[in-house]
């Protein structure tokens, strides 16, 4: 349920949670406060009763609190000093030790630079089980570099596509993906699990998805959730690559605006980063049973459809998937996740790759969306990355070992 909005500079920034937008909206109409409908424009069509989360500069917060408690409407603040926490994360990287030359903190979130340096040594270090390729580069010019993990046993073994770091400020995704690589190389030997998943799947994994717009959000906007595209006659930069894949594109949920954080693009497909990763996925589409995409945040495990209110034909394949995937993620440490059609379980969306990747014959489509609930949203500090990668590893692991047996449902 959880969006944000960023307006200005993040000093004296807060962070709240509208409890019934529904009421808030019904409030704007009546009053016709044409600021607060500026102010909630990418909500203001929205028909769910979800909670809105929303961030602003201080004087606009005190404002449009007011206006809230006048509509007896509730609200939540959640974090009264954006700037404190986006420096728990990287303000102070110059007196910890990110990585040395032996040792590649999992823990810490890492830039793209780093990311990238790494995944050169994963593929040089594990030649038997890795391998590193680009299917493309960026609107920037940077490499999209996905890692094929794998016995190479034979040449037409199913597979699981895992990608991360979509939309650019859910930096827990990319630490995932890092994590999960992490964890399937060095438990190889010695996890019977593992060894099986590996021997007889291989695995591509897309560390940062959103290359252009994960490494802005570290050098200029924390927030940053498009591409960076430009758009002919707009100031505005990006596209939402999670509305940008051809089915039933620019539909409910998504913006034709370019400045809308929905923004659809100007044509399916028009980002360079989603139709790379389409084209690879229909070259593969044979041998891909499952698509993973890794979000943040909400604590939910979401599949098709998310464009509308129907029930996908292999419904109890997938259900069942699910409820096993989060009943594993529950078993780590209690955390409790949420499971159902995108549509239902979060909200509306049009083209999305998880709707995507289900109409091109890929039977299991899954979004992750991580912790937390709100309370840190996207600034998840880095002292949760470790029980957060936990948990979803048995997650992920659960789905793919599903593949390996017939689904009789």
């Amino acid at each position: 349920f959880a969006t944000i909005l960023h307006f200005g500079k993040l000093e004296a920034h807060s962070y709240i949670r509208i409890h019934n937008f529904m009421k808030l909206r019904e409030y704007i109409l009546c009053t016709k406060i044409t600021k607060i409908m500026t102010l909630l424009n990418d909500f203001f069509s929205s028909v769910s009763n979800s909670p809105v989360d929303v961030h602003m500069g201080w004087n606009k917060t005190q404002w449009l609190r007011r206006h809230l408690r006048q509509a007896h409407i509730h609200y939540k603040v959640l974090i009264s000093n954006l700037q404190t926490e986006i420096e728990k994360q990287i303000g102070y990287r110059s007196s910890r030790k990110r990585r040395s030359e032996f040792q590649y903190d999992y823990e810490v979130y890492h830039p793209l630079e780093e990311i990238r340096s790494w995944m050169f040594e994963m593929n040089r270090t594990h030649p038997h089980l890795v391998d590193l390729f680009s299917i493309g580069q960026s609107y920037e010019g940077r490499p999209l570099y996905v890692l094929q993990l794998g016995k190479r046993t034979r040449p037409f073994k199913k597979a699981v596509w895992i990608d991360c770091g979509v939309h650019a400020r859910e930096w827990i995704g990319p630490a995932f993906c890092q994590w999960f690589v992490k964890e399937a190389l060095n438990s190889y030997q010695h996890d019977s699990s593992m060894r099986r998943l590996m021997n007889q799947l291989n695995f591509y994994i897309m560390p940062v998805f959103n290359v252009d717009g994960y490494h802005y959000s570290w050098k200029t906007d924390r927030f940053w959730r498009k591409t960076r595209s430009k758009i002919p006659k707009y100031h505005c930069r990006g596209v939402d690559a999670n509305r940008n894949w051809k089915v039933k594109w620019c539909d409910e949920g998504a913006s034709l605006h370019p400045c809308d954080d929905t923004y659809c693009g100007p044509f399916p497909e028009s980002e360079p980063e989603v139709k790379a990763v389409a084209k690879f996925l229909r070259k593969h589409r044979k041998r891909v049973k499952a698509y993973i995409s890794i979000h943040a945040y909400a604590q939910m495990l979401l599949y098709p459809y998310s464009y509308k209110y129907a029930t996908i034909p292999n419904f109890n394949c997938v259900e069942s998937a699910a409820q096993n995937a989060v009943s594993a993620l529950y078993s780590a440490y209690g955390v409790r996740y949420r499971y159902g059609p995108a549509s239902t379980t979060l909200y509306v969306s049009s083209g999305s790759s998880i709707d995507w990747a289900y109409k091109n014959g890929i039977p299991y489509a899954f979004a992750f969306e991580l912790r937390d609930t709100g309370y840190y949203g996207f600034l998840l500090p880095e002292t949760l990355i470790h029980p957060t990668c936990t948990e979803t590893m048995r997650a992920v692991k659960t789905i793919a070992s599903g593949l390996l047996k017939k689904c009789t449902k």
